[in-house]
């Protein structure tokens, strides 16, 4: 394949980023670079990651498979360093692949006969980052780090950049305890809202030089490059260096709240999360936590404050991916790079109740922002067709002319891109997994239907969202919906089924 005909690929991702957080959707917040992204190409307003949690969507984004089949079905998993990957096809097309910032494919900890590359006390092991590089996952090169803004985690590549800058002291910006580890005497608390790391050395800007050096490296070396940079922010702790954290007023936003309206309707899971000392044993059977199974209760100018710093935190990654797109025009690669924009899920601040992360399947935890410019891409275009974050390595090998394996469930949104079809898919699947059986969800997304099944319950969920866009109506147990809900739940079989990936084609009788 020639350079020429190849196409840059460049992922560029946020963590946690509630989709309306965008200049283009929600007037008031800066985003000036990923609205001029939007400007130049498509913007998609149902796009929905395959969970709601990291590492089983970042998996699905490497494999193109739903967290069901490529086997990191939850936080505290691992992705099989065997796992068919798009990094690794496009590697061995003759791209330059290299992954910048959060990987988060394996777990904090090893396990006998589950060893990790992301865990303690290897996180902190600079002389062994500093010789590391990859192959990891298909990936060619890669500088990782695994904290969320002064996390302990803070560590690998990201800590030997800081040092190369003449942060020798990085440590005291950092929380110096997690679990059973802990880095020195000195008491490191957490903090909250301002940062004491200076900006130069946030995360961000480690990631966006660092990008910025992957794509000099191949445009010097004629490699087309698929670059996966991968921030860490907008998710919590809500912290950001001065300015940033003062950016917006908290007396002037929106904070969002649950209607009590649809307590009447809530699940009993969502019912428990909203009591301030719920009782979360029934969907409790191993030792190891479910994300957002805790009270959600909170104060409301408490909220506001986290929500100013939120949005601070989107800004300050604006500036940053500004930064790559402004490079990619600078040495003229933009031309020829298929850029995309997203989050891995979505989040949570107020809207039902609710804060951060859990195991519900509303649209603030599974909706992302979803950008797309690149050859033949339309320019200035919103769609409200559906797409999923594991069409991501299905629509970049078909870009780069490389066949697609059967075993991924994706499928190519490049006719949404250039105009050629309206949609390409009718459905979306979400999942939410955390425990074997006792907390186990999965939601079909339609254009307008939105169905939830949860396994061995009675309960479910079921919204129309043209008359009921907030989702405050779940209509499961309505009687007059009663027969559309078992249409609905047969379509959902029926989705899963056709997804199963066949491993071979049949080549004879018998």
């Amino acid at each position: 394949m020639s350079t020429h005909q190849s196409p840059n690929i460049l992922l560029i991702t946020s963590d946690q980023q509630h989709w309306r957080t965008l200049g283009k959707n929600l007037p008031g917040i800066r985003t000036p670079h990923l609205d001029r992204l939007a400007d130049d190409g498509v913007m998609f307003r149902r796009a929905y990651c395959p969970n709601p949690t990291c590492t089983p969507t970042r998996a699905s984004i490497l494999t193109g498979q739903q967290p069901s089949r490529h086997g990191a079905w939850s936080l505290g998993t691992k992705l099989p360093e065997d796992a068919l990957t798009v990094s690794g096809l496009l590697a061995d097309a003759g791209y330059e692949t290299s992954l910048v910032g959060k990987a988060h494919f394996q777990p904090l900890r090893s396990a006998p006969g589950f060893p990790s590359m992301e865990s303690y006390p290897l996180l902190r092991d600079l002389d062994f980052w500093r010789d590391f590089h990859g192959p990891f996952y298909g990936f060619q090169h890669v500088e990782l780090a695994r904290n969320h803004g002064d996390e302990c985690h803070a560590g690998q590549h990201y800590a030997l950049w800081m040092e190369e800058r003449g942060l020798s002291d990085w440590r005291r910006h950092f929380q110096n305890r997690w679990g059973e580890y802990a880095f020195g005497d000195d008491p490191h608390p957490a903090q909250h809202h301002r940062w004491s790391l200076p900006e130069d050395f946030h995360p961000n800007a480690w990631i966006a030089d660092r990008s910025i050096s992957r794509i000099e490296s191949a445009r010097q070396s004629g490699q087309p490059f698929f670059l996966w940079s991968s921030f860490f922010d907008p998710h919590p702790p809500y912290l950001a260096p001065a300015p940033w954290d003062t950016l917006y007023d908290p007396a002037a936003l929106e904070v969002p709240s649950a209607d009590p309206a649809e307590l009447k309707f809530a699940t009993p899971l969502l019912r428990e999360v909203l009591k301030p000392d719920g009782d979360f044993r029934a969907w409790q059977e191993t030792p190891f936590e479910s994300h957002g199974l805790h009270s959600h209760v909170h104060d409301r100018s408490a909220l506001a404050k986290n929500i100013a710093v939120y949005y601070g935190m989107v800004s300050l990654l604006d500036k940053y991916i500004g930064r790559i797109l402004d490079h990619l025009e600078a040495c003229g690669l933009a031309e020829n790079t298929l850029v995309v924009f997203t989050s891995d899920h979505g989040h949570y601040y107020g809207q039902h109740g609710l804060i951060a992360k859990g195991p519900f399947h509303y649209e603030d935890g599974i909706r992302v922002p979803f950008l797309v410019r690149g050859p033949g891409c339309l320019r200035g275009v919103e769609t409200d067709a559906l797409v999923s974050l594991i069409d991501l390595p299905v629509t970049f090998l078909s870009a780069a002319g490389v066949s697609v394996p059967s075993a991924m469930q994706g499928v190519n949104f490049a006719p949404v891109l250039n105009g050629t079809g309206p949609s390409v898919r009718d459905h979306v699947v979400v999942e939410f997994h955390h425990q074997p059986t006792a907390l186990y969800l999965k939601t079909l997304v339609q254009a307008d239907d939105k169905l939830t099944v949860y396994l061995n319950q009675p309960y479910g969920e079921l919204y129309h969202l043209p008359s009921d866009p907030g989702e405050t109506r779940n209509l499961w147990n309505d009687p007059s919906h009663a027969t559309h809900r078992e249409e609905l739940i047969r379509q959902l079989l029926y989705a899963e089924m056709a997804a199963e990936p066949l491993p071979m084609p049949r080549v004879a009788n018998a």
